[in-house]
């Protein structure tokens, strides 16, 4: 049996453009679509506000309208997308977490209806990000009525550490999956050590140092490449931050792929700092490969 795309649904404009892209991806990939709409319960905490009388009873029932409407809509987009719909009583982020171990992809939208308009990335795309075995997309709101641009191109970070085979693998068939190209980008700040005791030169020729991590991001994708024969790989080199590289590149990509600990010394908030830079800043929908 295949395994589903499950995207969290609030009735957010957020959520409704994750639902949409959602749509397209389960179509994409002859999937199944679960909507999941969390329904967390009464917060015992506030003693003041005691929950009023049916409060559960109809905020159960006004959820499970919505989310029939919502099926029924995209059936009758796309008749044979098999579409199922549920509201789960728990907080947003541990439902979808949760979902994610028997889904193929998770989707949210970068922020929910309970968030702050100033924040780019909201608790429950954070937590899902963050904690989910599975890939996680996260969809940038746009503002309403936006075109949604198609480049034919999905855009991978690498960084060319070891562990990264998985996520570069994904990548590739991401882009069978949209007969779309694929852009290897990879970002370098200074020369690497050779050894922990190595001290790194204060002062180095930095074309020298582009083409040798050209020369070394080659030799890092042709292993999986050689697989993908069909693929036309593109590989662009930059010089500053990763997090930086990656959203300057989708301004003109249909989807970032990224590893959940991408580049990164250490973790933040349960990501690499790639993954949180790229999450915060990307203007198109970012995949979260946890492998």
């Amino acid at each position: 049996m295949t395994e589903p795309i499950v995207v969290g649904f609030d009735g957010s404009q957020s959520s409704q453009q994750a639902l949409a892209w959602a749509e397209q991806e389960a179509a994409v990939r002859d999937a199944p679509l679960r909507v999941l709409h969390a329904m967390a319960r009464w917060s015992p905490d506030v003693l003041l506000v005691p929950e009023p009388s049916g409060w559960e009873i109809e905020a159960d029932k006004a959820a499970r309208e919505q989310l029939t409407q919502v099926a029924a809509e995209i059936r009758s987009r796309r008749p044979r997308l098999e579409v199922t719909t549920d509201v789960v009583g728990d907080r947003p982020g541990d439902a979808l977490v949760h979902a994610s171990e028997a889904a193929q992809l998770v989707v949210v939208g970068n922020r929910g209806r309970g968030g702050f308009a100033e924040l780019l990335l909201g608790s429950v795309s954070r937590h899902v990000a963050t904690r989910a075995p599975r890939p996680v997309a996260v969809v940038r709101e746009k503002p309403a009525g936006e075109p949604i641009a198609r480049y034919g191109v999905v855009v991978v970070g690498v960084s060319g550490l070891a562990g990264e085979d998985g996520v570069l693998e994904y990548a590739f068939r991401e882009a069978v999956l949209r007969g779309s190209i694929l852009r290897a980008v990879h970002a370098w700040t200074h020369p690497g050590t050779v050894e922990p005791w190595t001290v790194e030169p204060v002062v180095f020729d930095t074309e020298a140092t582009g083409r040798d991590e050209a020369q070394r991001l080659a030799g890092f994708l042709v292993r999986t490449a050689e697989r993908f024969p069909d693929v036309e790989l593109s590989a662009q080199v930059v010089r500053g931050h990763p997090g930086k590289a990656l959203a300057a590149a989708s301004a003109e990509a249909d989807v970032v792929i990224v590893g959940a600990a991408h580049g990164a010394t250490g973790a933040l908030l349960g990501l690499g700092g790639t993954a949180h830079a790229i999450l915060h800043h990307a203007r198109a929908p970012v995949i979260v490969f946890r492998g």
